[in-house]
């Protein structure tokens, strides 16, 4: 089955693609997100996803548990108003920032969650990972084989949103060549039992900008939208 969208009926502008060339901070990605879902939703802005990396650092989500932060002085730690629990952010994961009018996506949150998830299914897909939804858990998964030992799953990409005004923050974040040790701090998205993984601890030498080129195509696939860069 298609993980595509139909296409809209009425021709929506095509979604704006901003791509950071630095390292962004977190305090100055949530004060530009802020700045432009206000516009978004007023009319004066136009559907935006921006791709950054950050610095290394964790966010808690509104539904951290104070437990859930193994280390508290490994790296600075950001409350954010998204939903989720404990995160990592860092050199080598590609953060989207993920901008829309949710008016022009059916108004539907646990739907856009879904389309979110089908997005980076058919991203890794492009890039030859098969990644797997879980119930109970968002994000993506993917399945390691260990021998004869019994095969386990890690996290390869995460989701965590928050709507105002039906206009969409906060996103997605794929693991392509993030130092992985980074997660220890912290239990990940408050899940214990599983690990994390990324594209080059599968094994692949796929670069951000494949990584970037995946997404971007993959987007147009599920969401039925075409994208300009800016």
């Amino acid at each position: 089955m298609s993980n595509a969208r139909p296409a809209p009926q009425i021709a929506l502008p095509p979604v704006e693609i901003q791509v950071a060339s630095t390292p962004i901070s977190y305090p100055e990605a949530v004060a530009t997100m802020e700045a432009r879902v206000a516009a978004i939703s007023t009319g004066q802005a136009r559907e935006q996803l921006w791709f950054v990396e950050h610095p290394p650092l964790y966010t808690a989500g509104t539904s951290a548990k104070s437990t859930d932060l193994l280390q508290t002085d490994r790296f600075p730690v950001f409350a954010t108003g998204r939903g989720g629990q404990y995160t990592y952010h860092g050199p080598g994961q590609r953060v989207v920032y993920v901008m829309l009018d949710l008016k022009n996506h059916g108004m539907d949150v646990r739907c856009f969650v879904r389309d979110l998830e089908s997005w980076l299914m058919t991203a890794l897909a492009r890039l030859g990972v098969a990644a797997e939804r879980r119930d109970g858990r968002v994000g993506l998964w993917v399945v390691r084989s260990q021998g004869v030992l019994p095969s386990r799953e890690d996290k390869i990409a995460a989701i965590g949103v928050r709507i105002r005004r039906w206009v969409s923050f906060h996103g997605i974040a794929l693991n392509v060549t993030p130092d992985l040790s980074h997660y220890a701090g912290i239990v990940p998205c408050g899940i214990s039992q599983h690990g994390v993984t990324s594209l080059r601890d599968l094994g692949l030498g796929t670069t951000m900008a494949e990584a970037d080129a995946a997404l971007l195509a993959a987007f147009e696939d599920v969401f039925g939208r075409s994208v300009t860069r800016s």
